[in-house]
C-alpha cells in the first residue's frame, strides 16, 4: 500500500463509521454550516471560516467549496465531517486542485490538505444558530 493510499483508506473507514449506525441509533445529521480553520503559514493568522453548505468561501488564494456537513446527535460520540473542494485561485495562472474529500474534526491529519502557505480543517458542522428575539416591549401597567 502506497503512502499516499493509506490516507485515503482510513478517511474511507472513518466516513463508513460516521455514516453507519446501529440500528437503535439515530442516524448522522445534515446540517446547513460548516465551521472551518485556516492557518496562514507564512503570517501565523489563524481564521475561522462559517460557510454555508454548498457556497464558496475564500482563504487567501484558496477557493473553498463545502459540499456536505454532518454530525452525530447529541446523545452520541461527538464528530463532524464535511465533504470539501479547495482549489489553488493565483493570478495568471489556471485554478489548481488542492484537495477533493472527507475531513473529520477528530482526526484533522487523516484526511489533511496538502498546501505549502495553507491550512484548513473542520472544527464542527452545524446549523444556524437561533436568532436573539428582541424583548417583548410590554409597558408596566399601575392601576
Amino acid at each position: 500500500m502506497t503512502a499516499r493510499r493509506f490516507p485515503l483508506r482510513l478517511a474511507g473507514l472513518f466516513l463508513a463509521a460516521l455514516c453507519a449506525a446501529p440500528a437503535d441509533a439515530a442516524t448522522n445529521i445534515d446540517t446547513r454550516f460548516a465551521v472551518l480553520r485556516g492557518l496562514d503559514k507564512i503570517t501565523g493568522r489563524i481564521t475561522t471560516l462559517t460557510t454555508p453548505v454548498g457556497d464558496t468561501v475564500r482563504f487567501g488564494s484558496l477557493a473553498v467549496i463545502v459540499r456536505a456537513c454532518r454530525t452525530r446527535p447529541p446523545e452520541e460520540t461527538p464528530e463532524s465531517a464535511a465533504f470539501l473542494d479547495i482549489t489553488d485561485i493565483k493570478p495568471n495562472q489556471p485554478p489548481a486542485d488542492v484537495f477533493r474529500g472527507w475531513m473529520f474534526a477528530s482526526s484533522p491529519a487523516v484526511s489533511a490538505m496538502d498546501h505549502p502557505v495553507y491550512d484548513i480543517w473542520v472544527l464542527e458542522c452545524r446549523d444556524p444558530l437561533p436568532q436573539q428575539s428582541e424583548p417583548a416591549n410590554n409597558p408596566i401597567e399601575t392601576g
